[in-house]
């Protein structure tokens, strides 16, 4: 059962990706196109330090990118990853999409992984993969990660063999667990801690993110995510 863990990874378009961010680039100086800019950059380096971090687990096996952006533009240091078209059918179907290319080319072990993890940790993942095929040895068809809200699904991992079966969306860690999969227990802050607002990504920060992310802050370093730069 401890086999290589395939990875799909969705990546939405960044014009399109992380609405609820908007309030991280408001009082930027510049105009509405620089602004946008900004907002694209910050949902490009999620993408690059959660990609970076996978890459570096090593019960990772192949990772594949489901997007409608460049391989180029989402590599880090020319790493090479493999790029699946982004049909536009959402989330789940996105993911599907990457599951069925790591099926249709060997795959025995697949797992979908969120794009919004800045502060993960390879370590994290890998312990997290180890548990899940302590939990498949015993019989388990799939396992969850839940995200630091309980809410959420940061990670979803289907036993050998198996369908992955997404249900991400508003209340997805209930609906993974109610369709079978076995919620996961660790202390795994950077894998819990998917960035979807402001206040998501000052917890990232305090957590430590990856060198995308830390040089988007850096480069806005005049004030502190999150806080107003005068008076309201």
């Amino acid at each position: 059962m401890d086999v290589a863990v395939d990875l799909v990874v969705p990546v939405k378009e960044l014009r399109r990706a992380k609405s609820r961010l908007a309030p991280a680039v408001a009082d930027l100086p510049g105009d509405d196109a620089d602004r946008e800019q900004a907002h694209r950059s910050l949902a490009l380096a999620l993408a690059r330090d959660t990609l970076t971090a996978a890459r570096a687990a090593r019960r990772v096996g192949r990772l594949v990118v489901v997007t409608t952006e460049s391989a180029e533009r989402l590599g880090a240091a020319g790493e090479p990853r493999e790029v699946v078209h982004d049909d536009g059918g959402g989330l789940n179907a996105a993911i599907l999409v990457g599951e069925a290319h790591l099926r249709g080319t060997g795959s025995r072990c697949v797992a979908a992984l969120q794009a919004d993890l800045p502060a993960l940790r390879p370590e994290e993942l890998d312990d997290a993969l180890a548990r899940a095929a302590a939990l498949f040895a015993t019989g388990a068809d799939a396992a969850v990660v839940a995200d630091h809200e309980g809410t959420g699904t940061t990670l979803l991992v289907a036993a050998p063999g198996r369908a992955l079966r997404p249900r991400f969306g508003p209340g997805s860690a209930r609906a993974h667990t109610r369709g079978g999969a076995v919620a996961l227990d660790g202390d795994w802050p950077g894998l819990r801690g998917d960035v979807d607002t402001v206040a998501d990504l000052d917890r990232a920060r305090t957590l430590g993110t990856g060198p995308a992310t830390r040089a988007w802050s850096d480069d806005r370093a005049h004030r502190p995510i999150g806080v107003p730069s005068g008076p309201s």
